[in-house]
């Protein structure tokens, strides 16, 4: 059974809301029911997820300028003496709004914080592996040395292929991982520069497109149920020609 104090103290406490004695005791509280630690965890996750989601923009100074131009001079001073009644109207109307997007609303934000940060995490393996040493496990241009060196070190068969025609060389692999998951990467060469191609399972996560971090630049692509993630300082159109040719049959 749910306990009460779920519904009766954890958003409170969430929110500061409690006085320091009844922080104290809620928290005494968590050590000792798993039922309220349990769903502490999972609001504590959905805020991360809400807060890193980035979904609002500030509108430019000069857009607001231009707004504000175009309201009656007493549109402020009619709306800070909006009726109470209808106030609490437009706040019911926004919390059923919440309550009707639901729980697959939550996961979108959910899935599209994780695959944020599952880029970030590509962009520093892919920073590490550009130290002395670091770059590959097994160095080799022969897609038939490098495929088989991955057998039994993970779970699924990466897509191992030498592009060295259309400028892409195969470098080698390594194991590495991104976000506390194990991933196989491929490295590529591109004219002086270097590619990672970080692989690791669709269920994971990983949103398809591009993005751009730290002066480094990434493009995410999903095949045979794998998640692909380039990472490199080549330009996007490199990435998406190297996504293409992974893409061929």
């Amino acid at each position: 059974m749910p306990c009460e104090l779920v519904g009766t103290h954890l958003h409170a406490y969430l929110d500061g809301e409690l006085d320091a004695a009844g922080a104290a005791n809620f928290e005494r509280h968590l050590r000792t029911c798993s039922a309220c630690a349990a769903e502490f965890r999972s609001q504590q996750d959905l805020r991360q997820a809400l807060a890193g989601a980035q979904l609002y923009q500030h509108a430019p100074d000069q857009l607001r300028r231009n707004v504000h131009a175009k309201l009656p001079a007493d549109f402020l001073t009619r709306t800070r003496t909006f009726p109470a009644f209808w106030r609490g109207v437009a706040v019911a109307a926004a919390l059923l709004l919440a309550v009707l997007l639901g729980r697959e609303g939550l996961t979108m934000l959910r899935a599209r914080s994780e695959s944020q940060l599952l880029v970030a995490a590509a962009v520093d393996a892919h920073l590490r592996s550009l130290q002395p040493g670091h770059l590959a496990d097994v160095p080799s241009s022969d897609q038939h040395t490098v495929k088989p060196w991955f057998n039994g070190k993970v779970d699924f068969a990466p897509a191992v292929r030498d592009f060295a025609g259309e400028g892409f060389p195969l470098l080698g692999g390594r194991l590495d991982v991104l976000d506390g998951q194990t991933a196989a990467a491929l490295v590529y060469g591109r004219r002086k520069h270097i590619i990672n191609v970080f692989v690791l399972p669709s269920g994971n996560a990983g949103r398809n497109g591009s993005a751009e971090q730290s002066g480094y630049r990434t493009h995410t692509w999903q095949q045979g149920g794998l998640t692909y993630i380039a990472v490199s300082d080549v330009s996007s159109s490199d990435l998406l020609e190297l996504s293409d040719l992974f893409l061929k049959p």
